[in-house]
């Protein structure tokens, strides 16, 4: 099939997070097939912060919106794991994301001074039993857990929710780790 693109001129505008570079913008720069692909209108939209494209395809974007936020005062190699488990979601990579997520936990453990070569569990109860995990946190550390457990050790394929969650609740321990601690002023 050979598909022609048209330029978007006189089409109108579309507002969206761009994947590449996350600002909210509106651009009538872009492309479109002829017809439509699978029945759904398909657009490539040119983000004008980044110049980067964005595909639509219907409503489904790609690159998808990497979920979560930056969080300031996290070791690098530690938010370099954070990063590409955002970006993961963003390539629609869902259970390595959640994958990361479970690597992540063992990576702030060792950061926080746990030992290396641990079984995953020692690393999980070492930031629990060493007040890393704040109050009523202990069950969704579990759920980073078992979510990557699952991931790991079963034939299963996770969705985007399942990364999605497990993103939010990992940002959520790097913000009560390092972010917040390191705002407290000095004395």
């Amino acid at each position: 099939m050979d598909i022609k693109w048209n330029n978007l001129s006189g089409i109108g505008s579309r507002d969206f997070k761009c994947g590449h570079c996350g600002n909210i913008i509106a651009t009538d720069r872009g492309y479109f097939p002829s017809d439509p692909l699978d029945g759904l209108n398909a657009r490539i939209y040119i983000c004008p912060h980044c110049a980067r494209p964005s595909f639509f395809h219907g409503e489904r974007q790609y690159p998808e919106i990497a979920p979560g936020n930056e969080v300031d005062h996290v070791p690098e190699a530690v938010y370099l794991l954070y990063k590409e488990a955002r970006n993961c979601v963003a390539a629609s990579a869902y259970t390595a994301s959640v994958l990361i997520c479970r690597k992540l936990l063992m990576n702030i453990a060792v950061s926080q001074g746990a030992k290396e070569n641990l079984r995953f569990i020692e690393y999980v109860d070492f930031l629990a039993n060493s007040g890393f995990v704040p109050p009523n946190g202990r069950g969704w550390v579990d759920h980073i857990r078992k979510k990557g457990n699952e991931a790991t050790h079963e034939i299963v394929v996770m969705g985007h929710s399942d990364a999605s969650d497990l993103i939010s609740f990992s940002e959520m321990l790097l913000k009560f780790i390092y972010e917040f601690p390191a705002q407290i002023p000095k004395q």
